[in-house]
């Protein structure tokens, strides 16, 4: 563990409030078991966006929402020309989903500008809180849809017309709780980019718990495919029809299922691979099953190791075609590259842990987070806390109010140096906090930084 030194500011986050804040916000959707049922552009979502616009007027912001329906809350600094200096997550959760996942890195951001606030801190920059649409997926595909349309990933259309599974679509989903806003969506079409983005997280998996560490300072976020599987074979009785004449789409679907555990686990230790949803037609006990729609989920910390991945996929899809007498459709329906993050905005983040005597260590990101599309239009870096058990995206996900107030301040610490702090004619002008809006920039990098 670091020796305690002392710290870069005499400003504190208030720890009971944010914890306060994430049990408020919890209870919008709080399921029996302790958990958060909040669905994406759900009634349950519109309550929570309704309270975090309440606190973040209250905190003295400016709204702006756009066309997708991410919600901006804006700070402004003393130099209103200076692209904003932003931070957030998302609000919405899985369905069988915990308090922190998301919700945390909106309502830690939230909390330094109230912080700020308390301690009449003004920056430079201006500093934006982010509520990202539909980061989870569990409603609408793709995942991330709010930033990946922001930074351009997919367009704005491709995602309103997304549908759930009932057939909604995005763009209805948007119009009935309010929140398609007039803003541009997409950096391409006029919505501003970013001098800088941090995002604070629960890391969701047990590495900074297993090592002792607070903070988990994050290098970049491994790539991933996800992928829509559909066998077809034919439904018959269980019974009379013999072993050798059956078209059984399960037992086909299983033997594809089998490959990509085998195939993730040939690139080990940097591979994942995962099937997470499996519908059997007609899940009947006596019939023999005639379709099985499945996902896989491959992630690997370089492009190369994912391509691999993805063709022997298509080999072993290939292999099964035709056998056993069913036929397979593969459709790719996610795909990003490995994301490294900013090294001068990482090395802020573990300087601030530094500063704060908190023990941390470098983290690569196993999972898909909006700092992923934003990287790729804007400088970034994640800040990483334990969870309990390393366990996400269930009801029993749970966190420390010591380690998550310690992330807010590493965050506090790490937006008010890039955005400068406003002090008259000593005026602490920001770092790398991007070009003026009315300067030349250069084009952007995919993979950020």
């Amino acid at each position: 563990m670091l020796a305690p030194v002392a710290t870069s500011t005499s400003v504190r986050i208030d720890s009971q409030r944010l914890w306060t804040s994430l049990m408020t916000l919890a209870g919008i959707g709080a399921t029996p078991k302790g958990g958060v049922c909040r669905l994406a552009l759900s009634e349950l979502d519109r309550q929570a966006r309704e309270l975090f616009a309440r606190w973040a007027r209250e905190a003295g912001c400016t709204l702006r929402i756009d066309a997708i329906g991410n919600l901006f809350a804006r700070r402004e600094g003393s130099d209103p020309a200076l692209p904003a200096v932003a931070t957030g997550s998302h609000i919405d959760t899985q369905p069988t989903g915990g308090k922190f996942d998301g919700n945390y890195g909106v309502l830690a951001g939230l909390e330094v500008l109230r912080t700020l606030n308390d301690h009449g801190v003004r920056t430079v920059a201006p500093i934006e809180v982010c509520v990202w649409t539909n980061e989870e997926g569990s409603r609408f595909v793709p995942v991330m849809m709010g930033s990946g349309v922001w930074a351009g990933a997919f367009s704005l259309e491709h995602a309103l017309s997304a549908a759930d599974r009932e057939g909604v679509t995005v763009r209805q989903a948007l119009q009935a709780i309010g929140q398609a806003g007039p803003a541009p969506a997409a950096v391409a079409d006029g919505a501003p980019r970013f001098g800088a983005y941090f995002e604070a997280h629960i890391e969701q998996g047990p590495v900074l718990e297993a090592s002792g560490r607070t903070i988990g300072v994050v290098t970049g976020a491994l790539g991933q495919r996800w992928y829509d599987v559909v066998v077809t074979g034919q439904e018959a009785h269980a019974g009379p029809t013999p072993m050798d004449l059956r078209r059984d789409a399960l037992q086909a679907a299983t033997r594809l299922m089998q490959q990509v555990d085998a195939i993730a686990r040939a690139e080990a230790p940097h591979a994942r691979g995962t099937v997470g949803y499996v519908d059997v037609f007609p899940n009947s006990r006596n019939t023999i099953p005639g379709r099985v729609t499945f996902t896989v989920d491959f992630r690997h910390t370089d492009d190369a190791g994912l391509q691999r991945m993805d063709a022997a996929l298509r080999t072993a899809v290939q292999a099964l075609q035709g056998a056993r007498g069913v036929q397979v459709a593969l459709e790719p329906v996610v795909h990003f590259p490995p994301a490294p993050f900013t090294p001068e905005l990482v090395a802020r983040v573990r300087a601030a842990a530094e500063r704060q005597g908190l023990p941390h260590q470098d983290i690569v990101s196993g999972a898909g987070h909006d700092a992923v599309y934003v990287a790729r239009q804007s400088p970034t870096a994640m800040i990483f806390v334990p969870c309990r058990d390393g366990i996400s995206h269930n009801e029993i996900e749970d966190a420390s109010p010591e380690h998550l107030a310690a992330g807010a301040q590493v965050l506090l610490e790490a937006l008010l140096e890039t955005a400068g702090r406003a002090g008259g004619v000593d005026e602490d002008r920001p770092r790398a906090a991007g070009p003026r809006r009315d300067e030349p920039r250069a084009a952007p990098q995919p993979g950020g930084g």
